[in-house]
């Protein structure tokens, strides 16, 4: 199966009080009437497609999703794709040149993790517009937040953040780390964390693709590819 990336609303009408599709998301990401989907919550699955009897659900192989802000991550018909990465001035003068970047699993399946160790592989090489991963969060600029922050992670994702110097943001990566994707309301996860620190960026997947997390990092620091 080839890359399932942005989910395209078609113009096809819904059948009368239809919710096939919204019953069939597994976390919740699709309202209808009109239908929207939260690419927030979204793991790509894919069951709502093919049990909409109007097709009005497919998949594109699109991967610009991310978005620098939560509410930009719910598509419509009206609004087919994210809203754009807005690009920080004072982020691009702080970091256009060099950004370090620390990544933390607070919980994650291991999926986000393998596609953020991607990012320096030849095939995206982020290291190429001076942005890197490093071993310490005392020279980091960012954190990287993969998984829905489990209750044995938190404490040592909160350690990570104070350990790492002013200024610094964060760059919630996969539907764990946006929304807690199926984790959501689980006994297990401790969110707070993301409301004392509002992500920066958020870039949606369940894996995030590197090629979504290579675009939102640098249409956020206005860095031309």
């Amino acid at each position: 199966m080839g890359f399932r990336g942005l989910p395209v609303i078609g113009k096809e009408l819904c059948e009368a009080d239809c919710r096939r599709c919204a019953d069939a998301c597994p976390t919740q990401a699709i309202d209808v009437d009109p239908v929207r989907i939260d690419l927030g919550r979204c793991i790509m699955c894919g069951d709502c497609a093919p049990v909409c009897p109007s097709k009005k659900i497919s998949y594109s192989s699109q991967f610009q999703l991310a978005a620098t802000s939560r509410d930009g991550l719910v598509i419509s018909q009206a609004r087919p794709r994210p809203d754009p990465v807005k690009v920080s001035q004072a982020l691009h003068r702080r970091f256009g040149r060099s950004m370090k970047l620390r990544s933390v699993s607070a919980g994650g399946c291991n999926g986000c993790e393998l596609e953020v160790n991607a990012l320096t592989n030849v095939n995206f090489d982020i290291g190429r517009y001076g942005i890197d991963i490093v071993a310490s969060p005392r020279h980091a600029d960012g954190l990287i937040l993969t998984g829905p922050i489990t209750l044995n992670m938190a404490l040592a994702l909160q350690l990570c953040w104070d350990a790492m110097p002013e200024p610094k943001i964060v760059i919630a990566v996969g539907a764990c780390a946006i929304s807690a994707g199926l984790f959501e309301n689980a006994a297990g996860v401790e969110r707070s964390f993301l409301e004392r620190f509002k992500p920066t960026l958020f870039v949606p997947g369940c894996p995030a693709h590197p090629l979504t997390m290579v675009c939102g990092i640098l249409d956020l620091l206005g860095i031309e590819s």
